[in-house]
């Protein structure tokens, strides 16, 4: 009877953090995957090359590396439901600079925009994704990680789709070619009239936030008590977390996984305005789309039919066949998204985009194998190799500036050429690199 009493004690507990901290992940992934929407936007917004519009995206994800410290120290002193509330208020700031920026035109704001909705972003990852395991059983921490991640990517779904609807409105089929094709007085009347569709929707974004932080302070969302944890290192005669091969080769993984993640999210906007696809700024969505397919797919096969290290090794091979598809495939035809969803209603989009959006698919698995494989046997460096993870977010800054460069110098559809060696290295730390001790 004690035991049922506790049981029936201890859910609600769990159940409405669970619906809290979700709420948070949701809007990551609604803030995170707008900078999709963003780089052909602001390509055409700010007249920008390729590797300039790549800044966006490195403003954005260079705060993971730059703010992790000082807000883990945040975190430390005032706690993980007001380093939330925090968290929520900075990503409202920045939303307000996009105001500036738009009537500006001014790209170095839009940057500082970026740059501190990252670092609101930075500090709501810290606190919710240890908070996301602790509160509930630790055997079905990696159920509640795959819910978070399935409503992470269901925002990534929807938030291009709002873009193009709230801020392009009338203007939703401008793309570079449209633009281009105008002369000049048509041009400026044009950019100015689609920069000026920002400033609502940001508005109301900011406000949003806001009251979803005063929210959120509200809550009473327990502060999590780790004070009884202890570790036990996989050998003791480990004295630094350098000393895990296994690890360090997890952080060059998720590195690498970042980076061609936010690739084949942000970047396949660019490759539709440039090749003159309706609607350019919503095709994130269909990249998001597909991840959700994989985070649903992972929770049915793994463990029950395939084992962590079998997903991430299927999902890397996955990779590899994918940036090949897209490479070789053509743009004129739109057959394999005829054959996928053609057959719903939903707008198809040539071949060359379908493999980039499949992408997502290849990608899903990828963040919630790596973890698991990477601190595993880590004891009490536990803590300090999950922060060293955390910097593997950098990828995400860096390498759409190698996809930037090649595609000013090849062009876009050979620059994805680029993830191939990604994926193979994917592929070596299924195989090899996850079991390397020495």
């Amino acid at each position: 009877m004690h035991t049922s009493q506790a049981m029936a004690t201890r859910q609600p507990s769990s159940l409405m953090p669970m619906v809290i901290i979700g709420t948070l992940f949701f809007i990551f992934g609604f803030i995170t995957w707008l900078n999709g929407s963003l780089l052909p936007f602001l390509k055409i917004v700010c007249e920008l090359t390729e590797i300039q519009a790549m800044f966006i995206t490195f403003s954005f994800y260079i705060a993971y590396t730059v703010m992790a410290f000082p807000m883990s120290l945040i975190l430390d002193k005032v706690g993980y439901r007001r380093s939330m509330t925090l968290g929520l208020c900075l990503i409202a700031m920045g939303c307000l600079l996009f105001i500036p920026a738009a009537q500006t035109h001014w790209f170095l704001v839009f940057l500082l925009g970026q740059f501190v909705i990252g670092s609101g972003l930075t500090i709501l990852q810290t606190a919710s994704n240890p908070y996301i395991v602790k509160i509930g059983p630790q055997e079905s921490a990696a159920v509640r990680i795959s819910i978070m991640g399935i409503l992470n990517k269901l925002a990534g779904v929807v938030a291009p789709l709002l873009f193009t609807a709230l801020v392009l409105g009338e203007f939703s089929g401008v793309n570079e070619k449209t633009i281009n094709a105008l002369n000049e007085t048509e041009k400026a009347e044009q950019i100015a009239q689609l920069a000026n569709g920002l400033v609502m929707p940001y508005l109301g974004l900011a406000i949003a936030l806001f009251v979803l932080a005063f929210v959120f302070s509200k809550s009473g969302l327990p502060e999590l008590d780790l004070s009884d944890e202890t570790h036990a290192a996989e050998t003791e005669n480990k004295r630094s977390v350098m000393e895990f091969p296994h690890l360090l080769l997890g952080v060059a993984t998720l590195f690498i996984y970042v980076g061609v993640e936010v690739i084949a999210g942000d970047t396949i906007g660019l490759f539709g305005s440039q090749l003159g696809v309706a609607n350019a700024t919503a095709l994130t969505s269909y990249t998001m789309a597909f991840m959700v397919l994989g985070y649903v797919l992972g929770l049915a096969l793994i463990p029950r039919v395939i084992n962590q290290r079998q997903a991430l090794g299927a999902s890397a091979v996955l990779g590899v066949m994918l940036s090949l598809a897209v490479v070789y495939s053509s743009h004129e035809s739109h057959a394999v998204a005829s054959l996928l969803w053609g057959w719903t209603g939903i707008a198809t989009v040539p071949d060359t985009i379908t493999f980039v959006a499949l992408l997502g698919l290849a990608n899903a698995i990828v963040w919630p194998a790596v973890w698991p494989l990477a601190l595993a046997g880590l004891g009490n460096f536990t803590a300090k190799g999950s922060a060293l993870l955390i910097m593997g977010i950098a990828g995400g800054a860096l390498l759409p500036f190698v996809y930037g460069a090649l595609a000013s110098s090849l062009g876009n559809q050979a620059a994805y050429w680029m993830m191939l060696p990604c994926y193979l290295f994917i592929l070596f730390y299924a195989v090899k690199g996850c079991q390397l001790r020495k």
